[in-house]
């Protein structure tokens, strides 16, 4: 017979932990990632790879000051609760209904509203449901009187990275996790985590992995002390095999790709080795807190102290360009991993608004009015809405290569003659880009709020049925950007993690393979 006294708690106090959680990690990143990062950006010895970090950095403290979001995508709301088996509930909702609720309180909370991502119907209509619900609850009942909640706002560029394998019982963890790192592209915004899930069965698996990125990072420490167990010696081998790939910070080649690796595991079946892998991207958010019945849980604000001050000027070395002059013969000239300015108009869309253009025109209709891509950039972005004084939101690039497929009929059709995005092209962007003699321009994932600085006018032009997928036009000052992918098809992505590879296998003395 249990000793353990029932606990009464309230509906209100999760619903409103929950919105207080997300609203928080929306603009705070947790420390252990600011000083794990800080520490990344000291010993990087690439420039392009420091420059990213730079940005990451000054954007997670203008976020903290300013309580906006670090991300444009303010993610997909994840959640696992252990529920002891004492806790009674004051009130008739169900808990998933709470958790639901808290989400919607957070993302339509007037001082800081965070973007709507979330599509209902996702084979069909695929239809914004307007606050972010329904969040992803996995629920647990435990002995005791308290409600533990660990969540998260899990990002899509990250998410859509996420790896699955049933492997051999005699196949090599580690082997697969380096082979299938470089297959994942940079769209998850490195630096991050990687959080690992061994055992189990598949859709276990998957689970351990996903929670795994709920924990801080702790890998100094680990190396600090030495390993104790096998799962920790995996953490230091794949840490140390992933770091030597070159990958760097978003994609561009570095000395740091991850900044920890996170593991839990579960007995499996004698056959099996089920293994998944789940990226934590540079805007990771997650929360923990306990509810005892004394009310909603209080969540302490960092100091601003804990960020380190960084300065980053790239105007000395940077090329200024005129969006509203420039010409495709201008656009030849620009070299892959050039630092660019950009002022003037662009227009943005993402695969949504990609899509319907491209049927119009299938249809023989024209585009729409004050759609005009002659000479232009397309930034692919979906921002968050303004709030106060703003002229947008958070406004961060979204994962280029979704919009590889359309790439080829929106340089032949519409007189486009750039791009902005996040992350590598790949193959079929890469091949359009250079048959037309366009470009493509990254700008920093993880780096939102710092953008939009740059923005000074902002417009919804097109298809504002689509939300944040509406097409806008936004008039920019010195936008930072990097040359990605050049008119004669040389893309950073590839020839960087190559270079910084091969730098690390020679500084190191390592066996190439």
């Amino acid at each position: 017979m249990s000793t353990t006294a029932p606990t009464l708690i309230r509906n209100e106090d999760l619903i409103q932990s929950v919105a207080d959680a997300l609203q928080y990690i929306s603009y705070y990143h947790p420390i252990d990632f600011i000083q794990a990062v800080h520490a990344a950006y000291e010993r990087e010895e690439s420039p392009a790879a420091k420059d990213a970090m730079a940005q990451i950095l000054i954007n997670s403290r203008l976020c903290a000051e300013g309580k906006r979001p670090i991300c444009q995508d303010t993610g997909i709301v994840c959640v696992f609760l252990k529920v002891g088996m004492q806790v009674q509930w004051e009130g008739s909702m169900s808990v998933a209904d709470m958790v639901n609720e808290g989400v919607r309180r957070a993302y339509k909370h007037p001082d800081n509203v965070l973007r709507a991502s979330i599509l209902l119907d996702p084979a069909g209509l695929r239809k914004n449901s307007g606050d972010n619900t329904p969040a992803v609850i996995h629920m647990e009942l435990v002995p005791g009187n308290t409600v533990e909640v660990k969540l998260a706002a899990k990002g899509g560029g990250s998410e859509n990275k996420s790896k699955l394998a049933m492997l051999n019982p005699s196949d090599s963890i580690v082997d697969w996790v380096e082979r299938t790192v470089p297959t994942m592209g940079a769209g998850w915004c490195p630096p991050g985590m990687l959080g690992i899930g061994i055992g189990g069965t598949a859709e276990k698996a998957m689970l351990l992995a996903k929670e795994s990125l709920m924990d801080p990072i702790t890998i100094h420490e680990l190396k600090q002390r030495g390993p104790n167990s096998r799962v920790e010696e995996l953490r230091l081998e794949i840490m140390e095999r992933v770091n030597n790939l070159g990958i760097g910070a978003q994609g561009l080649g570095g000395l740091t790709t991850v900044l920890d690796v996170k593991i839990n595991d579960y007995p499996t079946h004698a056959a099996s080795l089920p293994v998944a892998m789940i990226p934590n991207c540079a805007a990771t958010r997650h929360a923990h807190f306990h509810l005892d019945g004394s009310g909603a849980a209080l969540l302490t604000p960092p100091s601003l102290s804990e960020w380190p001050e960084i300065a980053w000027d790239v105007g000395p070395r940077a090329r200024r360009v005129n969006l509203d002059e420039v010409t495709a013969e201008e656009v030849a000239q620009w070299q892959p991993g050039e630092t660019l300015l950009l002022s003037g108009t662009m227009l943005t869309g993402r695969d949504a608004a990609h899509k319907r253009l491209l049927t119009q025109l299938a249809n023989g209709e024209p585009l729409p009015a004050g759609v005009d891509f002659k000479n232009k950039f397309i930034y692919y972005v979906g921002p968050v809405d303004a709030v106060r004084d703003e002229v947008i939101g958070p406004a961060g690039p979204t994962t280029a290569t979704r919009m590889d497929k359309f790439t080829d009929d929106m340089l032949a059709k519409t007189g486009l003659i750039g791009m902005i995005g996040k992350a590598e092209r790949g193959p079929a962007g890469i091949e359009a880009i250079k048959k037309h003699k366009a470009v493509y321009l990254m700008a920093v994932g993880g780096a939102a709020y710092l953008v939009s600085k740059a923005i000074k006018q902002s417009k919804v032009v097109a298809f504002e049925d689509l939300g944040m997928e509406a097409i806008h036009e936004f008039v920019v000052d010195e936008m930072p950007v990097t040359v990605a992918v050049d008119s004669q098809g040389t893309s950073v992505h590839n020839t960087g993690p190559a270079i910084w590879r091969q730098h690390i296998i020679e500084a190191h003395g390592l066996e190439v393979k």
